[in-house]
């Protein structure tokens, strides 16, 4: 392992902000003009920055967060989560004219299903981030790609700005609401990307592919690291010399799965910030995003350096 690249540096997160409401139980799914019950109802922080952004605050980085909120009282409790967690809200915009956005998920011990009303979510832009922060900075990742729409003809300018100043960049992209994907932009982005995080089935319809292996061949040549998560396979990473890596999960018996590929990205920016390579660098990856799936939400089982090194030396 190499030396520590965050010393007395941020990590700037800058991303969407929402709550989710979470249904959960053996089978959440609505029936017309029928009434089910269900075995769990929670209220907690949401969208893919943010849960990012929790999990690197728990792994002991100093993370501040940039977004846009609605003047109301979702987005003061998305506010009040995010900084009872550890994460700095002091450059996170309340604007009286909007409403924070809210995610219904409807959640089973295996998979789960989303609702959005996107409120403020799309309405994140330039002017909202302080160069004055990013001056400060050692690492800066988004999640969401493809929900933040106000931002996404700007990611690429706003990456290559802060590589040039010695700063690592990293992002994820979420499901694509609109079946687009845009992997032009995506591609085009990915030339000034150390870290690119998608989902197998993210990665599978950007590159128009049913094969993992045909992603890989369709990627475009890049001096950064695209780490596809897997789910219950794991996770499998192109290097910059091309050469591919596969690590296996964790065996965990979920409670849900809610946030556990945001914090496998938060456990692969800390793991690659403190210089791990290859395998360790998924295989920690992995452990941050089994651990998740402990509690309820994205932020219900936040895992630790403590926990993570447990975990690793369990296996």
């Amino acid at each position: 392992m190499m030396g520590v690249k965050t010393e007395k540096r941020k990590v700037v997160v800058v991303g969407e902000l929402n709550v989710d409401i979470i249904l959960s139980g053996e089978d959440v799914v609505p029936q017309w003009n029928r009434e089910k019950m269900i075995n769990g109802f929670d209220v907690v922080l949401g969208s893919s920055s943010a849960i990012t952004a929790c999990a690197l605050a728990s792994l002991g980085l100093d993370v501040w967060f940039v977004s846009v909120v609605g003047d109301d009282d979702f987005g003061k409790f998305c506010l009040a989560e995010l900084r009872r967690m550890g994460v700095n809200t002091e450059h996170v915009t309340s604007e009286p004219e909007m409403k924070t956005g809210v995610t219904l998920s409807f959640s089973t011990p295996s998979d789960r299903g989303l609702l959005t009303y996107p409120g403020s979510i799309p309405m994140l832009m330039p002017k909202y981030i302080p160069e004055e922060l990013l001056r400060e900075a050692c690492h800066l990742h988004f999640g969401s790609y493809y929900l933040q729409d106000s931002m996404r003809p700007h990611w690429k300018t706003l990456f290559e700005r802060v590589r040039s100043q010695g700063i690592s960049t990293s992002f994820d992209t979420g499901w694509d609401v609109r079946n687009e994907w845009d992997r032009e932009g995506i591609d085009l982005l990915l030339g000034q990307t150390d870290l690119f995080i998608p989902s197998e089935e993210e990665a599978l319809h950007i590159y128009s592919t049913e094969k993992l292996s045909e992603v890989w061949e369709r990627l475009p040549s890049t001096p950064g690291i695209v780490a596809i998560k897997q789910g219950s396979k794991g996770a499998s990473l192109r290097n910059s010399d091309g050469h591919i890596v596969s690590a296996a999960p964790y065996q965990v018996t979920p409670v849900d799965t809610t946030g556990a590929g945001d914090c496998f990205n938060a456990g692969i920016i800390y793991a690659f910030l403190h210089g791990y390579l290859g395998e360790s660098l998924l295989r920690y990856a992995n452990a941050c995003g089994a651990l998740s799936t402990l509690g309820v939400g994205g932020t219900g089982s936040l895992p630790t350096a403590e926990a993570v090194a447990r975990m690793q030396d369990e296996a």
